[in-house]
């Protein structure tokens, strides 16, 4: 695209035809063209709602993901370990970064079980240097990463005031500042070779406010305008064959976070289920995948009815996100218990070792 084309697209430069038009008469041409232009948008915006109703009822296509290189951060256990056994039977090397080593290791005799390819690092996600210098590492070693998968969390769930300074400054840390780290690690080699995918797990929280959970409600609300910014980057810089994925799971059950959550009407979520989900979001190269999906049709009603609404219903969702009873719990999976992983949810995952006043995922 021009300058000028690409200036008059910003609104910086009149259009050709109004450049040739009396002064007088300009301001009635702009907003002939501004009607023109509604009108276009109309036109396509219909086109892609009838695609998307299409792909809604037929399916998307599937990807295949056999040879390509998946790194999960946050790789030790939970979620994360129930993702790379999903990627390694579809024939993905996998990489697995977490700073709980017992885990990671653990993490990678599973995926090795059951014929899976998988490196396993040791990395502090709170610091960017660490990041970039296992990344260096994983590209000398492993090769390019294809996709990657930002699923490390950790919360505090305190109230705010009660919250200590250095919890709130790590779950910014780990949450969403690593995001930008690990994306800038391999996001380059991607875009060289037209091709990747890069997973957000963010939350529900992310989209509405929870008590207790300010410092993480934050950072998946950080998380989600990330993934959409960086979405809208790629598309204006031309970059097709680069996908971005953002999961937005309600409370998932034996992930170490949300084990004693009091959430009513609506079910926490099985990890298994969750874990599913994400695979299907990168095989079809789905930009958005909220669960339970029925949250799509609410989440319009934010914007729409008074606050005090919004303000009882999540309430009466979520009486307590962080009851004083929560402890951390650990559940190893055995090696014979290998068959059982699409049964069973794993144990919790940590990104720092464990204390008493903290639950990690």
């Amino acid at each position: 695209m021009s300058t000028d084309a690409q200036e008059y697209m910003n609104g910086m430069r009149p259009g050709p035809l109004t450049r040739e038009i009396p002064e007088c008469m300009r301001d009635k041409y702009t907003i002939v063209q501004t009607v023109f232009d509604v009108l276009a948008f109309l036109v396509v915006a219909i086109g892609y709602v009838i695609q998307g109703i299409y792909r809604s009822i037929v399916g998307h296509p599937k990807k295949d993901l056999k040879g390509s290189i998946a790194l999960v951060t946050g790789g030790g256990g939970g979620l994360g370990s129930l993702i790379a056994l999903r990627l390694a039977r579809l024939g993905c090397i996998v990489v697995l970064w977490d700073i709980n080593k017992q885990g990671l290791e653990d993490t990678v005799k599973l995926v090795k079980g059951v014929g899976g390819k998988c490196f396993g690092y040791v990395v502090d996600l709170t610091k960017r240097d660490d990041i970039y210098r296992v990344g260096k590492q994983v590209n000398e070693e492993v090769g390019r990463v294809s996709i990657l998968i930002n699923n490390a969390g950790v919360v505090s769930g305190q109230y705010l005031l009660d919250t200590p300074d250095h919890l709130i400054q790590r779950t910014f840390d780990v949450n969403i500042l690593s995001h930008f780290w690990t994306v800038k690690a391999f996001l380059p080699a991607m875009i060289d070779h037209n091709e990747g995918h890069i997973v957000t797990i963010a939350s529900m929280a992310g989209h509405v406010g929870v008590a207790k959970l300010v410092d993480y409600c934050s950072s998946k609300s950080a998380a989600c305008g990330f993934d959409e910014s960086l979405r809208m980057e790629l598309e204006v810089k031309g970059v097709k064959g680069v996908h971005t994925s953002l999961i937005c799971p309600y409370f998932i059950r034996a992930t170490g976070m949300f084990e004693e959550v009091n959430s009513r009407l609506v079910p926490t979520l099985s990890s298994n289920e969750v874990a599913d989900r994400v695979v299907l979001a990168i095989r079809t190269n789905e930009p958005l995948a909220v669960m339970p999906a029925y949250f799509c049709l609410l989440l319009p009603f934010k914007w729409l009815v008074p606050w005090p609404c919004i303000s009882d219903l999540i309430r009466g969702l979520v009486p307590d996100a962080a009851p004083e009873s929560m402890r951390i719990t650990h559940h190893r999976v055995k090696p014979e218990e290998i068959g059982d992983v699409g049964k069973k949810d794993s144990r919790p995952m940590t990104v720092v070792p464990p204390a008493r006043h903290e639950r990690e995922v």
